[in-house]
This record gives structure tokens, sequence and C-alpha cells, in this order.
């Protein structure tokens, strides 16, 4: 009963957070039912949330007649379904990574906000480094692609951590300024020295056998393998090592792990590179499935790491389980808008509203009179830190 009331109590403020934000989602769905139709459809969030469910699992719960009313009918094609989830779990891997990037980051009680950046860097540098190695053979082209791209978010992670680490600089302020510079920085190099001749928009060369081997389904690439490997990876090196006893020390209370025969500012600089290495990682799967790296790479799943990081408690499990939820919702998004005629966007909103839900967690325990068990103060107290207290 102990581990069941903990794992409760972890999970019910992300649980509630879920349940609110897809009822505003709900709303704003029955609102903008005035634009598709000529009056409010009341059960047109029901036929939205339901194909969003048949796009991410192939499983359809409702039959909608001709008069646009649902009724339940249970029904389920494997091959779509195999297909849904393929495309779900494909959707999450690069989540997962990101996920971790910030999850990790809050054990240490640091705010990683800069996996867009370290996103985009690891995967120009795998782009560039896989169009380097295109002709090699298939396994030594993919590693060191991959290999490049994470040295390469290590390396854009180690800065903010060594600015902390020495300055004092918080990290939410310099991960923010090196996202922009990441991202201008590499659109000139793009378009002005990595640009190849012949496509119709700046790219880089194609990245030929660095692009990564499809193990199952239309998109089911190595890096879905990639990214559930570094779950149990993770949970061991946080939960079953020394190093990962340290950062979370040095994460309850840098005074004492100073005074325990730590180094602080050690850590704070592994830490974030070991973040920037998971953004790094994730930003390379993504690349090295398109082929090349466009001048602009458009993608949100830097930003997304955080929604999946704080859903997820900052555990690694936890953190798999918000990244299929988040993949399945981006993998339904597509059935949504042509069934219910609802623009994808609203998952945005969606995840949006969850973020905001799960950032007011002092608000939602008031409100719904929970009580907290946590004795640390956890994610909510890294993300709330004040800049003061940056100084190592």
């Amino acid at each position: 009963m102990t581990a069941l009331r903990r794992l409760w109590a972890l999970a019910v403020i992300p649980i509630i957070s879920i349940v609110l934000a897809l009822l505003l989602g709900s709303l704003l769905i029955i609102a903008s039912s005035l634009a598709i139709g000529e009056s409010l459809n009341l059960l047109l969030p029901l036929i939205a949330y339901e194909s969003l469910l048949e796009g991410a699992t192939g499983l359809s719960l409702l039959d909608v007649n001709a008069a646009g009313v649902p009724s339940l009918a249970f029904s389920i094609d494997p091959d779509r379904a195999a297909r849904a989830l393929t495309s779900t779990v494909a959707a999450a891997a690069p989540l997962v990574l990101t996920g971790l990037a910030v999850g990790v980051g809050f054990k240490a009680g640091l705010f990683n906000i800069g996996g867009t950046g370290q996103v985009l860097v690891g995967a120009f540098v795998a782009a560039i480094v896989g169009a380097a190695v295109a002709d090699q053979p298939v396994p030594i082209a993919v590693t060191v692609a991959l290999a490049a791209g994470a040295l390469g978010g290590a390396f854009y992670g180690f800065i903010p951590g060594a600015l902390k680490a020495f300055t004092g600089a918080h990290e939410v302020v310099s991960t923010i300024m090196l996202n922009s510079l990441a991202f201008f920085i590499i659109v000139g190099l793009v378009n002005d020295i990595f640009k190849i001749v012949g496509p119709s928009f700046a790219r880089t060369a194609d990245v030929g056998n660095a692009a990564l081997p499809v193990l199952f389904g239309r998109n089911g690439t190595v890096g879905v393998l990639i990214a559930l490997a570094a779950v149990p990876i993770t949970w061991f090196l946080i939960y079953r090592t020394t190093l990962g006893f340290e950062i979370r020390t040095v994460g309850a209370n840098p005074s004492a792990a100073r005074y325990a025969g730590m180094s602080p500012r050690r850590l704070i600089i592994l830490t974030m590179s070991l973040c920037g290495l998971f953004a790094g990682l994730a930003g390379s799967i993504e690349i090295l499935t398109l082929g090349y790296y466009p001048a602009v790479f458009g993608t949100g799943i830097g930003f997304a790491g955080i929604t999946v990081a704080l859903l997820g408690r900052a555990h690694p499990v936890g953190i798999l389980l918000a990244a299929l939820l988040l993949g399945g919702m981006r993998a339904g998004a597509p059935s949504m808008q042509i069934t219910a005629n609802i623009p994808i966007e609203i998952i945005d909103v969606i995840q949006g509203l969850i973020l905001l839900f799960l950032a007011a967690e002092v608000v939602i325990r008031r409100t719904f009179r929970i009580r907290a068990e946590r004795v640390t103060p956890g994610e909510l107290g890294t993300v709330a830190k004040t800049y003061g207290e940056g100084t190592v």
C-alpha cells in the first residue's frame, strides 16, 4: 500500500492536469464549431478526441451517423493499429530524449530550458558529419553521425553549465540566449557555407548511408530503440550509481554536498553536458530520419521536453509515459483534423494547458485538497527557484 500511495502521490497532479487541459480544450473545440458549422456542436469534443485516439492507437470507440451524432461502437483494424502505434512511438522517441534532457537537470536543481538550441546544434552536427560519412557502411555511418550529434549537443549544454558553475549565471537566462544564437548561426551556415546546389530551398547535403534504418512499419527507425534504451540507462545512472547520488544531492542541497566532499561545480557542468547530450541525440534522430538539414529546421521537441519532464515527474519511466502520451497526440492530430475538422494546432494548445496546470501545482493541491507528501521541493521548486541562488 505504501508503494501505491507514493505512486498516486506522484501521479495525481499530472492526471488532474491532463484532465483539466482536455476539458478546457473541449470548450475551445465547441467554440470552434461556430466557425465550421452553423450552430454549436456540443458533441464535437467527443468526435475530436475519439478520432485523436483512433489516429494514435487504431482503436475506434464511436460511430458517427449522417446527422453527426456519435454512438458507442468498439472496433479495431489490426493493420491500421500497427501503423498508428508505429507513428506514436516514432513521434515519442525524440520527446523521450528531450524529456530526459530536462528531467536529469531537475535532479541536479537545474532548469535546462535550452533544449531547443541543443537539439538544433546536435541535428546540424549530425547532418554535416552524416554527409561526410555518407558513403561509409551503414553501421559505421549511422554510429558516427549519431555520436557526433550527441557530442555537439553535449558541448552546447556544457556552455551554460560552465557559466553557471564559475560565474553564477542562471541557466534559464543563458540557455534562452543560446537557443536564439544556435538558430541564427545555423541558418547562416546552411544558407552561406553548407548549402548544396540543386534543391529549391537551402539545405545541407544528403546523409546517405547515415540515414537511420527503418526497423518496423513506415517510420519506426532505430531511433525508437535508442530512446527506449536511454530510459533504463538513465534510471540506473541516477538511482544506482555514485554519480547519480551526487547529482541528486547537489540538487537537494548544494551546501551539504560541498560539505560532504562533492564538487557542485563539476557536477553542474557534467549534468548540463549530459542534458545537452540527450537533446543533441534527439535532434540527430530527427535529422538522420529526414536525411538532410533544412536552413529553417522547425521543431518543437525542445520545449515539449519541458512538458514531458514535468508530466513525468522527472523520473525516466514517467518521462517515457509522458512522451508516449504527447507522441500519441501528435500522431493522432491529422486524423482528428480530417474527421472532426479541428486544426492540429489544438494539440499545441492542450500541451500548453497541461504545462500551465503542472506549473500551478500549488493551486491545484489547494483547490482539490490534495496533501503534498513529497519531502523535497521537486521539479516545481527547481522551476520556481529565484535567480539569486545561482552562485556556487
